[in-house]
């Protein structure tokens, strides 16, 4: 029986309920009967129960994914079905878009406006990506041998395990759940714990669509006793993950045994590069979009804030004022500009870097405190936090936050200005923003980063790759080279005709 003291009014009162997972096309409960709570951020009201997995439930759910593979005839179903199906999910993504976006919005507290068009969106996503797979074929190689015909194929690669995180949870999972069914592969999905229900409410469209049982499989938990088995699996071919890059680095070392293949997206620190020559009114509100859209909870933030000496002052004195007048309150309200963070435990994160960046001796200008006065007492807000005269290689520079607090770093020149961005671990992403087109080339070359925006920040698209440099992450995700990552190539050569001579006198 639900709970509804527990229930957000906000929320319908059917999500206060036992919900179960999905192994071999069927939705069952955890072996060990054990469950837990998701929050509502905005409130911080616990609801639902949600199955919590141990290791015989990855077994289970392995097992399915890869009889589905081996014997159950999906790598052998024709592309063009593959894609067929691949449209009518997109067509019932597009169908259920407000409730899949609402449901998100209740376990992480994301804005109404990003959320809606975000999943309206995964239905185009699906379509690009049937088209992709209509079209994935090998190729015909003349090597130069007589009478020989050389060629390839591309082929499944097998059991992915893909591991996805909280901030945005079904537009990530779309990115290796997409491909991987296109490319022929099955899957094993372990959404956050934080967010575990939107992915549930996907995997049920993926039934009405029509995959085979064993295709797709979701188990909830938590990382250690659901996550770390499942990537630590024989039965697992591949992991895609995104996440934190200390999450990276542990599906690395579980993949590196049995040499599994690993696609990560991971961490950001990214420089958000404001030449004096720009438009200083459109960069303000573009480093805004940069580090306090989605409450600075994505992996691509504009976290670092690289600002030329001589509109350095004025500069993040307009941010500050600006940052001061966010609206934060309820993320279904659309006036709202700022939500709350996901959970509390990334609440106590965001808090604990502010005090380490006054610690460090980073000028305050706006934020850098948990706001009540806002929204609700209780939901999980912190004021967007805006510290000036940073050093580049102090905690604030350098460490992810993941959260609403940017970090303004003075240059005096191109030259440092490249020096300071690439110094850093990571290199997911950049933007510069200046008048003078040769020096937005020549920054977009010189920038260690996967994605470099011009004047613009914090766009992506299914048509566009997306991945990072160094910590950042291994491959690429999205476009058109999408299937890339879940398949193999094989060569096939076949003579046609020439005698071996191999021993013969």
């Amino acid at each position: 029986m639900s709970n509804l003291s527990h229930v957000s009014t906000r929320f319908d009162a059917s999500s206060d309920r036992d919900y179960r997972m999905l192994i071999d096309g069927e939705w069952v409960t955890a072996q060990s009967g054990e469950t837990f709570r998701c929050v509502d951020p905005y409130e911080d009201r616990e609801w639902g129960r949600i199955p919590s997995a141990g290791a015989e439930d990855v077994d289970r759910a392995v097992r399915a994914a890869r009889r589905a593979f081996d014997s159950g005839g999906w790598p052998q179903t024709p592309p063009a079905q593959r894609a067929a199906l691949l449209r009518r999910l997109g067509d019932l993504i597009e169908q259920h878009a407000d409730e899949l976006a609402r449901i998100q919005i209740q376990e992480n507290g994301k804005l109404i406006g990003e959320m809606s068009r975000g999943t309206f969106m995964l239905g185009a996503h699906a379509r690009y990506v049937a088209g992709l797979v209509e079209n994935l074929h090998g190729e015909t190689i003349e090597t130069g041998f007589p009478n020989m015909s050389t060629s390839t194929v591309r082929e499944p690669l097998g059991v992915v395990a893909a591991v996805t995180p909280w901030n945005t949870p079904l537009g990530l999972l779309a990115w290796k759940l997409f491909p991987a069914l296109g490319a022929g592969c099955t899957l094993v999905i372990k959404p956050s714990e934080v967010t575990p229900t939107s992915t549930l409410r996907l995997a049920e469209l993926c039934m009405q669509a029509g995959f085979p049982p064993g295709v797709v499989n979701v188990l909830t938990g938590y990382g250690q006793t659901a996550g770390a088995p499942l990537v630590a699996h024989p039965g697992v071919d591949k992991i895609a993950f995104t996440g934190s890059t200390q999450g990276g680095r542990a599906m690395l070392k579980s993949a590196a045994d049995r040499i599994g293949r690993v696609t990560l997206e991971l961490g950001g620190k990214s420089p958000n590069i404001v030449f004096k020559d720009a438009d200083i009114d459109n960069a303000v509100h573009g480093a805004m979009a940069g580090i306090f859209a989605a409450t600075g909870q994505t992996c691509m933030g504009g976290s670092r804030l690289l600002v030329e000496d001589s509109i350095y002052d004025e500069f993040t004195r307009r941010l500050a004022a600006a940052a001061e007048t966010l609206r934060l309150g309820d993320p279904l309200d659309p006036t709202t500009e700022v939500g709350p963070l996901a959970c509390r435990a990334q609440l106590g994160k965001v808090l604990e870097y502010i005090d380490i960046g006054k610690s460090e001796g980073a000028r305050l200008l706006a934020g850098g405190y948990r706001d009540h006065a806002s929204a609700t007492r209780a939901g999980f807000f912190v004021r967007p936090t805006v510290f000036a005269d940073v050093d580049n290689r102090s905690r604030l520079a350098q460490e992810e936050i993941f959260g609403p607090v940017v970090a303004a770093i003075r240059f005096t020149d191109e030259a440092e200005a490249v020096a300071l961005a690439n110094d850093v671990d990571f290199g997911l992403a950049a933007a510069v923003w200046t008048r003078d087109s040769a020096l937005a080339q020549r920054m977009a070359r010189r920038l260690r980063a996967g994605t470099v925006w011009v004047n613009t920040y914090r766009m992506v698209h299914h048509t566009m790759p997306f991945g990072g440099f160094k910590q950042s992450g291994l491959g690429r995700e999205l476009g058109p080279h999408a299937l890339d990552e879940y398949t193999e190539t094989k060569s096939i050569w076949i003579d046609l005709g020439n005698r071996q001579t191999f021993g013969r006198r």
